[in-house]
Protein backbone atom coordinates (compact mmCIF):
# COMPACT_ATOMS: atom_id res chain seq x y z
CA UNK A 1 0.00 0.00 0.00
CA UNK A 2 1.42 3.39 -1.04
CA UNK A 3 2.14 5.65 1.92
CA UNK A 4 2.66 9.37 2.47
CA UNK A 5 2.46 11.90 5.25
CA UNK A 6 -0.34 13.95 3.67
CA UNK A 7 -2.70 12.91 0.88
CA UNK A 8 -4.04 15.98 -0.93
CA UNK A 9 -7.23 15.54 -2.94
CA UNK A 10 -7.68 18.27 -5.54
CA UNK A 11 -5.04 20.06 -7.63
CA UNK A 12 -6.48 23.54 -7.91
CA UNK A 13 -4.55 26.50 -6.47
CA UNK A 14 -5.38 25.52 -2.86
CA UNK A 15 -4.16 21.94 -3.19
CA UNK A 16 -1.09 22.92 -5.21
CA UNK A 17 -0.04 25.60 -2.72
CA UNK A 18 -0.51 23.17 0.17
CA UNK A 19 1.62 20.60 -1.65
CA UNK A 20 4.34 23.15 -2.37
CA UNK A 21 4.51 24.45 1.19
CA UNK A 22 4.54 20.98 2.72
CA UNK A 23 7.19 19.72 0.30
CA UNK A 24 9.41 22.69 1.05
CA UNK A 25 9.02 21.86 4.74
CA UNK A 26 10.14 18.26 4.21
CA UNK A 27 6.72 16.58 4.34
CA UNK A 28 6.05 13.69 1.96
CA UNK A 29 2.89 14.46 0.02
CA UNK A 30 0.78 12.79 -2.60
CA UNK A 31 -1.59 14.96 -4.64
CA UNK A 32 -4.35 13.46 -6.78
CA UNK A 33 -7.00 14.95 -9.04
CA UNK A 34 -9.77 13.32 -11.04
CA UNK A 35 -9.36 15.65 -14.03
CA UNK A 36 -7.21 14.92 -17.06
CA UNK A 37 -5.17 18.10 -16.69
CA UNK A 38 -5.05 21.59 -15.21
CA UNK A 39 -7.71 24.13 -16.11
CA UNK A 40 -7.44 25.89 -19.47
CA UNK A 41 -9.74 28.81 -18.68
CA UNK A 42 -9.05 31.85 -16.54
CA UNK A 43 -11.72 31.40 -13.81
CA UNK A 44 -10.40 33.16 -10.66
CA UNK A 45 -8.47 36.29 -11.56
CA UNK A 46 -7.41 38.38 -8.58
CA UNK A 47 -4.25 37.77 -6.57
CA UNK A 48 -4.46 39.98 -3.50
CA UNK A 49 -1.57 41.74 -1.75
CA UNK A 50 -1.53 39.36 1.21
CA UNK A 51 -1.17 36.37 -1.11
CA UNK A 52 1.76 38.06 -2.84
CA UNK A 53 3.37 38.67 0.55
CA UNK A 54 2.98 35.02 1.54
CA UNK A 55 4.25 33.85 -1.85
CA UNK A 56 7.66 35.28 -1.01
CA UNK A 57 8.15 32.13 1.07
CA UNK A 58 7.95 30.07 -2.11
CA UNK A 59 9.85 32.54 -4.30
CA UNK A 60 6.70 32.89 -6.39
CA UNK A 61 5.89 36.57 -6.04
CA UNK A 62 8.12 37.98 -8.75
CA UNK A 63 6.90 35.44 -11.31
CA UNK A 64 3.23 36.10 -10.51
CA UNK A 65 3.71 39.86 -10.70
CA UNK A 66 5.69 39.65 -13.96
CA UNK A 67 3.14 37.43 -15.70
CA UNK A 68 0.02 39.26 -14.54
CA UNK A 69 -1.57 42.68 -14.88
CA UNK A 70 -1.77 45.57 -12.39
CA UNK A 71 -5.19 47.19 -12.12
CA UNK A 72 -4.74 50.86 -11.24
CA UNK A 73 -8.39 51.88 -10.75
CA UNK A 74 -12.06 50.91 -10.71
CA UNK A 75 -14.60 52.86 -12.75
CA UNK A 76 -18.34 53.04 -12.04
CA UNK A 77 -20.68 53.56 -15.00
CA UNK A 78 -24.28 54.82 -15.06
CA UNK A 79 -26.50 55.30 -18.10
CA UNK A 80 -23.70 54.61 -20.54
CA UNK A 81 -21.24 57.09 -19.09
CA UNK A 82 -18.35 56.79 -16.63
CA UNK A 83 -19.66 58.28 -13.37
CA UNK A 84 -16.71 57.83 -11.03
CA UNK A 85 -13.10 56.62 -10.98
CA UNK A 86 -11.46 55.31 -7.81
CA UNK A 87 -7.68 54.96 -8.08
CA UNK A 88 -5.85 52.39 -6.01
CA UNK A 89 -2.25 53.00 -7.15
CA UNK A 90 -1.17 54.75 -3.98
CA UNK A 91 -3.85 53.61 -1.53
CA UNK A 92 -1.69 50.91 0.03
CA UNK A 93 1.74 52.37 -0.70
CA UNK A 94 2.57 52.64 3.01
CA UNK A 95 0.91 49.33 3.93
CA UNK A 96 2.37 46.61 1.72
CA UNK A 97 5.08 46.04 -0.90
CA UNK A 98 2.22 45.22 -3.32
CA UNK A 99 -0.22 48.16 -3.21
CA UNK A 100 -2.39 47.14 -6.15
CA UNK A 101 -5.01 44.71 -7.36
CA UNK A 102 -3.24 42.11 -9.46
CA UNK A 103 -4.84 40.06 -12.23
CA UNK A 104 -3.29 36.66 -12.93
CA UNK A 105 -5.75 34.17 -14.49
CA UNK A 106 -6.18 30.87 -12.68
CA UNK A 107 -5.10 28.68 -15.58
CA UNK A 108 -1.71 30.43 -15.74
CA UNK A 109 -1.55 30.48 -11.95
CA UNK A 110 -2.08 26.72 -11.74
CA UNK A 111 0.49 26.05 -14.43
CA UNK A 112 3.11 28.06 -12.54
CA UNK A 113 2.37 26.16 -9.31
CA UNK A 114 2.56 22.81 -11.12
CA UNK A 115 5.93 23.71 -12.64
CA UNK A 116 7.30 24.69 -9.22
CA UNK A 117 5.96 21.50 -7.69
CA UNK A 118 7.60 19.42 -10.43
CA UNK A 119 10.90 21.12 -9.56
CA UNK A 120 10.44 19.53 -6.13
CA UNK A 121 9.96 16.11 -7.81
CA UNK A 122 6.24 15.99 -7.03
CA UNK A 123 3.74 15.39 -9.81
CA UNK A 124 -0.05 15.58 -9.74
CA UNK A 125 -1.59 12.12 -10.22
CA UNK A 126 -4.28 12.75 -12.83
CA UNK A 127 -7.39 10.66 -13.56
CA UNK A 128 -7.25 9.60 -9.91
CA UNK A 129 -10.40 9.95 -7.84
CA UNK A 130 -11.06 9.55 -4.13
CA UNK A 131 -14.02 7.25 -3.58
CA UNK A 132 -13.91 7.17 0.23
CA UNK A 133 -11.67 6.86 3.25
CA UNK A 134 -11.47 5.41 6.73
CA UNK A 135 -10.08 7.51 9.58
CA UNK A 136 -8.22 5.11 11.83
CA UNK A 137 -6.38 5.86 15.05
CA UNK A 138 -2.96 6.05 13.46
CA UNK A 139 -3.92 7.58 10.11
CA UNK A 140 -6.13 7.58 7.03
CA UNK A 141 -6.80 4.71 4.62
CA UNK A 142 -8.01 6.32 1.41
CA UNK A 143 -9.74 4.43 -1.38
CA UNK A 144 -8.78 5.68 -4.83
CA UNK A 145 -9.77 4.84 -8.40
CA UNK A 146 -7.42 5.31 -11.33
CA UNK A 147 -8.05 6.07 -14.99
CA UNK A 148 -8.62 2.46 -15.92
CA UNK A 149 -11.14 2.01 -13.12
CA UNK A 150 -8.63 0.10 -11.02
CA UNK A 151 -9.26 0.59 -7.29
CA UNK A 152 -6.39 0.87 -4.84
CA UNK A 153 -5.63 2.22 -1.38
CA UNK A 154 -3.27 4.80 0.03
CA UNK A 155 -2.23 5.13 3.66
CA UNK A 156 -1.58 8.66 4.92
CA UNK A 157 -1.21 10.30 8.29
CA UNK A 158 -3.50 13.11 7.20
CA UNK A 159 -5.99 13.85 4.43
CA UNK A 160 -6.51 17.33 2.95
CA UNK A 161 -9.71 17.88 1.01
CA UNK A 162 -9.04 20.58 -1.60
CA UNK A 163 -11.55 19.09 -4.01
CA UNK A 164 -13.89 22.01 -4.55
CA UNK A 165 -17.54 22.79 -4.00
CA UNK A 166 -18.65 19.21 -4.69
CA UNK A 167 -16.05 17.78 -2.31
CA UNK A 168 -16.04 14.03 -1.83
CA UNK A 169 -13.89 14.52 1.26
CA UNK A 170 -16.50 16.83 2.82
CA UNK A 171 -19.27 14.42 1.94
CA UNK A 172 -17.39 11.53 3.57
CA UNK A 173 -16.65 13.66 6.66
CA UNK A 174 -20.35 14.49 6.98
CA UNK A 175 -19.74 18.11 7.96
CA UNK A 176 -22.56 19.56 5.86
CA UNK A 177 -22.50 22.66 3.67
CA UNK A 178 -25.18 25.05 4.97
CA UNK A 179 -25.96 28.22 3.09
CA UNK A 180 -27.85 29.03 -0.06
CA UNK A 181 -27.82 29.72 -3.77
CA UNK A 182 -28.41 33.08 -5.45
CA UNK A 183 -31.34 33.21 -7.83
CA UNK A 184 -29.39 34.97 -10.56
CA UNK A 185 -27.31 33.14 -13.11
CA UNK A 186 -23.77 34.36 -13.61
CA UNK A 187 -21.95 34.26 -16.91
CA UNK A 188 -18.26 34.70 -17.59
CA UNK A 189 -16.74 35.39 -20.96
CA UNK A 190 -13.12 35.92 -21.88
CA UNK A 191 -13.15 38.15 -24.93
CA UNK A 192 -11.15 40.18 -27.38
CA UNK A 193 -12.77 43.59 -27.56
CA UNK A 194 -12.28 47.32 -27.87
CA UNK A 195 -13.78 50.45 -26.37
CA UNK A 196 -13.12 52.85 -23.48
CA UNK A 197 -13.64 50.06 -20.91
CA UNK A 198 -10.67 48.16 -22.40
CA UNK A 199 -8.08 50.55 -20.95
CA UNK A 200 -6.53 48.15 -18.44
CA UNK A 201 -8.76 49.24 -15.56
CA UNK A 202 -11.77 47.61 -13.89
CA UNK A 203 -15.19 48.84 -15.04
CA UNK A 204 -18.56 48.14 -13.40
CA UNK A 205 -22.01 49.02 -14.72
CA UNK A 206 -24.41 50.15 -11.96
CA UNK A 207 -27.44 50.58 -14.17
CA UNK A 208 -30.84 48.89 -13.91
CA UNK A 209 -29.75 46.42 -16.57
CA UNK A 210 -28.05 43.13 -15.77
CA UNK A 211 -24.94 43.56 -13.63
CA UNK A 212 -21.70 43.62 -15.62
CA UNK A 213 -18.05 43.97 -14.71
CA UNK A 214 -15.19 44.29 -17.21
CA UNK A 215 -11.94 42.90 -15.79
CA UNK A 216 -8.71 43.54 -17.70
CA UNK A 217 -6.43 40.68 -18.70
CA UNK A 218 -2.79 40.94 -19.73
CA UNK A 219 -2.51 41.86 -23.41
CA UNK A 220 -4.12 44.63 -25.43
CA UNK A 221 -7.86 44.30 -25.96
CA UNK A 222 -8.31 41.25 -23.72
CA UNK A 223 -10.84 41.22 -20.91
CA UNK A 224 -13.13 39.07 -18.84
CA UNK A 225 -16.80 39.96 -18.70
CA UNK A 226 -18.67 38.86 -15.58
CA UNK A 227 -22.40 39.48 -15.65
CA UNK A 228 -25.76 38.29 -14.45
CA UNK A 229 -28.84 36.95 -16.14
CA UNK A 230 -31.89 37.84 -14.08
CA UNK A 231 -35.00 37.17 -16.11
CA UNK A 232 -36.61 34.10 -17.69
CA UNK A 233 -33.32 33.28 -19.39
CA UNK A 234 -32.04 32.10 -16.01
CA UNK A 235 -34.32 29.08 -16.25
CA UNK A 236 -32.30 27.72 -19.16
CA UNK A 237 -28.80 28.58 -17.94
CA UNK A 238 -27.14 25.44 -19.25
CA UNK A 239 -28.35 26.24 -22.77
CA UNK A 240 -27.32 29.89 -22.84
CA UNK A 241 -24.68 31.18 -25.23
CA UNK A 242 -22.97 34.54 -25.30
CA UNK A 243 -25.53 35.72 -27.88
CA UNK A 244 -28.28 35.12 -25.30
CA UNK A 245 -26.92 37.31 -22.52
CA UNK A 246 -28.16 40.83 -22.03
CA UNK A 247 -26.62 43.24 -24.52
CA UNK A 248 -27.82 46.34 -22.72
CA UNK A 249 -25.12 46.36 -20.03
CA UNK A 250 -22.42 45.59 -22.59
CA UNK A 251 -23.60 48.47 -24.74
CA UNK A 252 -23.73 50.76 -21.68
CA UNK A 253 -20.02 50.14 -21.17
CA UNK A 254 -19.39 50.66 -24.89
CA UNK A 255 -17.70 47.26 -25.21
CA UNK A 256 -17.35 46.03 -28.79
CA UNK A 257 -16.65 42.29 -28.67
CA UNK A 258 -14.78 40.89 -31.68
CA UNK A 259 -14.12 37.37 -30.38
CA UNK A 260 -15.35 35.19 -27.51
CA UNK A 261 -12.55 32.91 -26.33
CA UNK A 262 -14.46 31.24 -23.53
CA UNK A 263 -18.01 31.40 -22.18
CA UNK A 264 -19.68 29.70 -19.25
CA UNK A 265 -22.65 30.13 -16.94
CA UNK A 266 -23.03 29.06 -13.33
CA UNK A 267 -24.98 29.54 -10.14
CA UNK A 268 -23.29 31.32 -7.26
CA UNK A 269 -23.56 29.84 -3.79
CA UNK A 270 -22.80 31.14 -0.32
CA UNK A 271 -21.93 28.28 2.00
CA UNK A 272 -19.53 27.37 4.82
CA UNK A 273 -19.08 23.83 6.09
CA UNK A 274 -19.78 23.27 9.79
CA UNK A 275 -16.33 21.79 10.52
CA UNK A 276 -12.97 22.37 8.84
CA UNK A 277 -11.47 19.34 10.59
CA UNK A 278 -12.76 15.96 11.63
CA UNK A 279 -10.24 13.55 13.04
CA UNK A 280 -7.27 13.46 10.71
CA UNK A 281 -9.08 14.94 7.70
CA UNK A 282 -9.21 18.65 6.82
CA UNK A 283 -11.17 20.82 4.39
CA UNK A 284 -9.66 23.79 2.54
CA UNK A 285 -10.69 26.25 -0.14
CA UNK A 286 -13.99 25.75 -1.97
CA UNK A 287 -14.47 22.42 -0.21
CA UNK A 288 -14.87 24.42 3.01
CA UNK A 289 -16.40 27.72 1.86
CA UNK A 290 -17.84 29.23 -1.31
CA UNK A 291 -19.26 32.69 -1.91
CA UNK A 292 -19.92 35.27 -4.56
CA UNK A 293 -16.93 36.49 -6.63
CA UNK A 294 -17.36 40.02 -5.22
CA UNK A 295 -13.96 41.39 -4.29
CA UNK A 296 -11.89 38.54 -5.76
CA UNK A 297 -11.57 36.77 -2.42
CA UNK A 298 -12.24 33.09 -3.08
CA UNK A 299 -8.97 31.72 -4.42
CA UNK A 300 -6.93 33.91 -2.08
CA UNK A 301 -8.86 32.58 0.92
CA UNK A 302 -8.18 28.99 -0.15
CA UNK A 303 -4.48 29.78 -0.47
CA UNK A 304 -4.62 31.31 3.01
CA UNK A 305 -6.15 28.07 4.31
CA UNK A 306 -3.27 26.12 2.78
CA UNK A 307 -0.57 28.34 4.27
CA UNK A 308 -2.19 28.22 7.70
CA UNK A 309 -2.44 24.44 7.74
CA UNK A 310 0.89 23.62 6.07
CA UNK A 311 3.28 24.72 8.82
CA UNK A 312 1.13 23.06 11.49
CA UNK A 313 1.05 19.74 9.64
CA UNK A 314 4.81 19.97 9.09
CA UNK A 315 5.43 20.57 12.81
CA UNK A 316 3.29 17.60 13.84
CA UNK A 317 4.62 15.26 11.16
CA UNK A 318 8.17 16.28 12.10
CA UNK A 319 7.56 15.53 15.77
CA UNK A 320 7.97 19.16 16.88
CA UNK A 321 4.38 19.53 18.11
CA UNK A 322 1.50 17.40 19.31
CA UNK A 323 -1.69 16.85 17.39
CA UNK A 324 -3.52 19.57 19.35
CA UNK A 325 -1.68 22.19 17.29
CA UNK A 326 -3.83 21.14 14.35
CA UNK A 327 -6.99 22.12 16.22
CA UNK A 328 -6.01 25.75 15.73
CA UNK A 329 -6.55 25.47 11.96
CA UNK A 330 -10.32 25.47 12.19
CA UNK A 331 -10.33 27.97 15.06
CA UNK A 332 -8.36 30.46 12.99
CA UNK A 333 -9.92 29.99 9.57
CA UNK A 334 -13.63 29.25 10.02
CA UNK A 335 -14.50 32.62 11.55
CA UNK A 336 -12.85 34.45 8.68
CA UNK A 337 -14.70 32.30 6.13
CA UNK A 338 -18.03 33.07 7.76
CA UNK A 339 -17.35 36.81 7.85
CA UNK A 340 -16.20 36.74 4.24
CA UNK A 341 -19.35 34.98 3.06
CA UNK A 342 -21.50 37.51 4.91
CA UNK A 343 -19.56 40.48 3.47
CA UNK A 344 -19.51 39.31 -0.13
CA UNK A 345 -23.19 38.41 0.19
CA UNK A 346 -24.02 42.02 1.08
CA UNK A 347 -21.92 43.41 -1.78
CA UNK A 348 -23.36 40.98 -4.30
CA UNK A 349 -26.93 41.61 -3.14
CA UNK A 350 -26.45 45.37 -3.56
CA UNK A 351 -24.97 44.99 -7.04
CA UNK A 352 -27.72 42.67 -8.31
CA UNK A 353 -30.84 43.73 -6.40
CA UNK A 354 -33.91 44.52 -8.49
CA UNK A 355 -36.58 47.20 -8.12
CA UNK A 356 -36.88 50.98 -8.24
CA UNK A 357 -35.22 51.62 -4.89
CA UNK A 358 -32.29 49.36 -5.73
CA UNK A 359 -31.87 51.05 -9.11
CA UNK A 360 -31.98 54.48 -7.44
CA UNK A 361 -29.27 53.47 -4.93
CA UNK A 362 -26.96 52.11 -7.64
CA UNK A 363 -27.50 54.80 -10.25
CA UNK A 364 -27.62 57.96 -8.14
CA UNK A 365 -26.43 57.32 -4.60
CA UNK A 366 -23.52 54.90 -5.07
CA UNK A 367 -21.64 56.96 -7.73
CA UNK A 368 -21.63 59.88 -5.28
CA UNK A 369 -21.07 58.14 -1.96
CA UNK A 370 -18.44 55.59 -3.03
CA UNK A 371 -15.97 58.13 -4.53
CA UNK A 372 -16.63 60.49 -1.60
CA UNK A 373 -15.81 57.71 0.86
CA UNK A 374 -12.74 56.73 -1.17
CA UNK A 375 -11.50 60.33 -1.06
CA UNK A 376 -11.41 60.10 2.74
CA UNK A 377 -8.02 58.59 3.56
CA UNK A 378 -9.04 56.40 6.54
CA UNK A 379 -11.95 54.95 4.56
CA UNK A 380 -9.77 54.42 1.48
CA UNK A 381 -7.20 52.63 3.63
CA UNK A 382 -9.92 50.51 5.26
CA UNK A 383 -11.25 49.47 1.86
CA UNK A 384 -7.80 48.51 0.64
CA UNK A 385 -6.92 46.61 3.82
CA UNK A 386 -10.13 44.62 3.60
CA UNK A 387 -9.98 43.67 -0.07
CA UNK A 388 -6.24 42.96 -0.02
CA UNK A 389 -6.67 40.67 3.03
CA UNK A 390 -3.83 42.38 4.91
CA UNK A 391 -6.32 43.13 7.68
CA UNK A 392 -6.94 39.40 8.26
CA UNK A 393 -5.75 38.46 11.74
CA UNK A 394 -6.02 35.66 14.29
CA UNK A 395 -6.53 37.83 17.37
CA UNK A 396 -8.12 35.87 20.17
CA UNK A 397 -7.08 32.60 18.56
CA UNK A 398 -5.53 29.71 20.47
CA UNK A 399 -2.01 30.52 19.23
CA UNK A 400 -2.17 34.31 19.70
CA UNK A 401 -0.85 36.03 22.80
CA UNK A 402 -0.02 39.53 24.05
CA UNK A 403 0.07 43.11 22.81
CA UNK A 404 2.96 45.52 22.21
CA UNK A 405 2.21 48.93 20.78
CA UNK A 406 -0.75 48.56 18.44
CA UNK A 407 0.27 45.03 17.41
CA UNK A 408 -1.56 42.08 18.91
CA UNK A 409 -0.72 38.42 18.87
CA UNK A 410 -2.41 37.03 15.76
CA UNK A 411 -1.85 40.15 13.64
CA UNK A 412 -0.07 40.38 10.35
CA UNK A 413 3.24 42.08 11.09
CA UNK A 414 3.12 45.73 9.94
CA UNK A 415 5.25 46.43 6.90
CA UNK A 416 7.74 49.17 7.75
CA UNK A 417 10.69 49.59 5.36
CA UNK A 418 13.26 52.11 6.60
CA UNK A 419 16.38 53.37 4.79
CA UNK A 420 16.28 50.53 2.30
CA UNK A 421 15.82 47.86 5.00
CA UNK A 422 12.63 45.85 4.45
CA UNK A 423 11.42 44.18 7.64
CA UNK A 424 9.52 41.63 5.52
CA UNK A 425 12.69 40.21 3.94
CA UNK A 426 13.30 37.71 6.76
CA UNK A 427 9.71 36.48 6.53
CA UNK A 428 10.62 34.46 3.46
CA UNK A 429 11.97 31.86 5.89
CA UNK A 430 9.41 29.21 6.83
CA UNK A 431 10.32 29.05 10.50
CA UNK A 432 9.91 30.72 13.86
CA UNK A 433 11.80 34.00 14.26
CA UNK A 434 11.94 37.00 16.56
CA UNK A 435 11.82 40.68 15.61
CA UNK A 436 12.90 43.52 17.87
CA UNK A 437 12.54 47.13 16.81
CA UNK A 438 15.12 48.96 18.87
CA UNK A 439 17.63 47.13 21.06
CA UNK A 440 17.38 43.43 21.89
CA UNK A 441 18.29 42.41 25.45
CA UNK A 442 21.45 40.35 25.71
CA UNK A 443 19.58 37.54 27.47
CA UNK A 444 17.05 37.48 24.62
CA UNK A 445 19.86 37.18 22.06
CA UNK A 446 21.40 34.35 24.11
CA UNK A 447 18.07 32.49 24.31
CA UNK A 448 17.48 32.81 20.56
CA UNK A 449 20.99 31.57 19.80
CA UNK A 450 20.60 28.60 22.17
CA UNK A 451 17.32 27.57 20.52
CA UNK A 452 18.36 28.36 16.91
CA UNK A 453 15.63 30.98 16.56
CA UNK A 454 16.75 33.80 14.22
CA UNK A 455 16.72 37.19 15.92
CA UNK A 456 16.29 40.25 13.70
CA UNK A 457 16.91 43.58 15.40
CA UNK A 458 16.07 46.82 13.60
CA UNK A 459 17.55 50.07 14.85
CA UNK A 460 14.74 52.22 16.19
CA UNK A 461 13.15 54.74 13.84
CA UNK A 462 10.03 56.84 14.23
CA UNK A 463 8.47 55.02 11.28
CA UNK A 464 8.28 51.86 13.37
CA UNK A 465 6.21 53.69 15.95
CA UNK A 466 4.00 55.08 13.20
CA UNK A 467 3.44 51.53 12.00
CA UNK A 468 2.24 50.52 15.46
CA UNK A 469 5.38 48.75 16.68
CA UNK A 470 6.73 49.22 20.21
CA UNK A 471 10.36 50.03 20.95
CA UNK A 472 12.46 47.12 22.31
CA UNK A 473 9.42 44.79 22.43
CA UNK A 474 9.58 41.14 21.40
CA UNK A 475 7.57 40.02 18.38
CA UNK A 476 7.58 36.27 17.86
CA UNK A 477 6.71 35.38 14.25
CA UNK A 478 5.13 32.06 13.29
CA UNK A 479 6.33 30.07 10.27
CA UNK A 480 3.45 31.59 8.27
CA UNK A 481 4.74 35.10 9.20
CA UNK A 482 1.83 36.07 11.49
CA UNK A 483 2.63 37.44 14.95
CA UNK A 484 2.32 34.66 17.53
CA UNK A 485 3.37 36.70 20.54
CA UNK A 486 3.77 40.43 21.15
CA UNK A 487 5.39 41.37 24.46
CA UNK A 488 6.62 44.79 25.56
CA UNK A 489 9.03 43.42 28.20
CA UNK A 490 11.52 42.11 25.64
CA UNK A 491 12.52 39.19 27.90
CA UNK A 492 13.11 35.59 26.82
CA UNK A 493 10.93 34.13 29.57
CA UNK A 494 7.77 34.96 27.62
CA UNK A 495 9.10 32.96 24.66
CA UNK A 496 9.99 30.01 26.83
CA UNK A 497 6.52 30.01 28.34
CA UNK A 498 4.80 30.38 24.96
CA UNK A 499 6.44 27.28 23.44
CA UNK A 500 5.96 25.26 26.61
CA UNK A 501 2.26 26.13 26.85
CA UNK A 502 1.64 25.12 23.25
CA UNK A 503 3.81 22.00 23.32
CA UNK A 504 5.95 23.20 20.42
CA UNK A 505 9.57 22.14 20.13
CA UNK A 506 12.14 24.19 18.28
CA UNK A 507 14.74 22.76 15.92
CA UNK A 508 17.48 22.84 18.58
CA UNK A 509 15.36 21.30 21.34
Amino acid sequence: MAQCDVLIVGAGPTGLVLALWLTRLGVKVRIVDKTAGPGTTSRALAVQARTLELYRQLDLTEAVVAKGHHVPAVNLWVKGEAAARIAFENVGAELTPYPFLHIFPQDQHEQLLIERLQMQDVAVERHTELTGFVDEQDGIIARLRGQDGHAFECAARYLAGCDGAHSIVREAMGTGFPGGTYRQIFYVADVDAKGPALNGELHIDLDEADFLGVFPLAGAGRARLIGTVRDARADRAEKLSFDDVGRRAIEHLKVEVSKVNWFSTYHVHHRVTEKFQKGQAFLLGDAAHIHSPAGGQGMNTGIGDAVNLAWKLAAVVGGRAGGRLLNSYEAERIGFARRLVATTDRVFSFATAEGRIADLMRMWVAPILIPAAAAFEPMREFMFRTVSQITLNYRGGPLSRGTAGQVHGGDRLPWAPVDGVDNFTSLAAMDWQVHVYGTARSELAAWCAAHSVPLHAFGWRSKYENAGLSRDAVYLLRPDSYVALADASGTPEVLERYFADHGILLAAD
